[in-house]
């Protein structure tokens, strides 16, 4: 097969889809493949080191669309991106389209089929291709809480693991998933007062039991989450449904119960946001603030540390890469978590809680 890596365009966006180790298991096997030039630059891979590895750089992204049989990318296409897919191509990257209506419908128009890496499967049930950047993310939230929430980004003036004699702060994490967790992780590590609400008391048991008491679990009602407003200094919203629009967990009237100056990271963002006032930013203006509380609402946060986030992501894509580079029909037949991932095909919305999310018809 001929496989296509475009340069990522969006602002601030430094991952790549394949990284020339991955390139190398590509070619080895005796497909083809394309990378724009500059495509790695952002993480430090040359034009030489794809060329090392058998791959074909190609000077426009314009090339890599009209010649390859699957482009493999990180973020979402642009619109006009979705313009230069084709009936027959494969798109495999992240889509998030439950919050993304133009997106879906000019992925619909294309007649491509577009498969996407947040709605893959596996056998426990979980989702191992957005594991990684959730992982990535959840340890992020915290280290860009912990910041905002400095006097001089215009935060409340509060170190989240305190000092002797001046408690810590208080960090709330809506949702107990991949990313909730390991934002835990690290607010644990800063020592601060962190708690964790979900609607699952069975995973609020697993997440009690693997903290050993050092983060407090509370059952997500409307009551806790208004309680968890009033006390909290960072809240970080990390719900996940998959395919589907986030739950809108705090309302704008809710932001007054919060202190002015407190943080709201929300992780959920790509799949339209958990807080009733979050927008997509970017890492270029990546907050904004409303009523007095700070919103951290980057759509792409896992590129402002794209090295980490391109390996990571790599690791987890490229089994599937090499199976759909076999055959792309014959890979979903076979495995059916991967065919899971398949939101757009046919100019039809293939997955259900995608076209619930955007009021579109399904296919099955």
């Amino acid at each position: 097969m001929h496989i296509g890596v475009p340069k990522e365009i969006k602002v601030h966006e430094y991952r790549v889809g394949l990284t020339p180790t991955s390139v190398a298991e590509l070619t080895a096997r005796g497909h083809r493949v394309s990378v724009e030039t500059g495509a790695g630059g952002g993480i430090d891979f040359s034009d030489d080191d794809y060329r090392r590895v058998g791959a074909e750089i190609v000077a426009t992204p314009q090339a890599v669309f009209e010649t390859a049989e699957m482009i493999v990318k990180v973020k979402e296409p642009q619109l006009h991106e979705c313009g230069w897919l084709r009936p027959g191509q494969t798109l495999f990257t992240y889509l998030h389209l439950a919050a993304d209506k133009p997106q879906a419908e000019a992925l619909m128009a294309s007649g491509a089929t577009c498969i996407a890496y947040e709605t893959v499967t596996d056998a426990r049930g979980g989702l191992p291709l957005l594991r990684p950047m959730s992982e990535v993310a959840g340890r992020m939230s915290v280290q860009v809480g912990a910041h905002y929430l400095e006097k001089e980004q215009g935060g409340r003036g509060i170190l989240l693991g305190g000092v002797p004699g001046v408690a810590p702060g208080r960090v709330a994490i809506f949702g107990g998933g991949v990313s909730g967790v390991n934002a835990a992780e690290m607010a644990v590590g800063l020592r601060a007062d962190v708690t964790v609400y979900d609607i699952s008391t069975a995973r609020l048991a697993e997440i009690d039991a693997m903290f050993q008491g050092r983060v407090k679990t509370v059952f997500s009602s409307r009551a806790a989450i208004a309680a968890a407003l009033e006390s909290a200094h960072v809240v970080i919203g990390a719900v996940l449904i998959p395919g589907a629009a986030a739950p809108k967990l705090v309302t704008r009237d809710m932001l007054a119960l919060m202190k002015r100056g407190s943080v709201l990271v929300d992780i959920a963002i790509d799949q339209g946001g958990c807080f009733e006032t979050s927008h997509a930013t970017t890492h270029e203006d990546p907050v904004y603030t409303v009523d007095g509380i700070i919103h951290y609402c980057v759509a792409n946060m896992p590129g402002a540390v794209a090295r980490t986030s391109t390996f990571a992501l790599n690791n987890a894509t490229l089994p599937f890469v090499l199976k759909l580079a076999e055959g792309v029909d014959a890979a979903m037949a076979a495995d059916p978590h991967l065919a899971r991932g398949l939101n757009v095909a046919g100019g039809a919305i293939r997955h259900s809680a995608v076209a619930e999310a955007l009021d579109l018809p399904f296919v099955a």
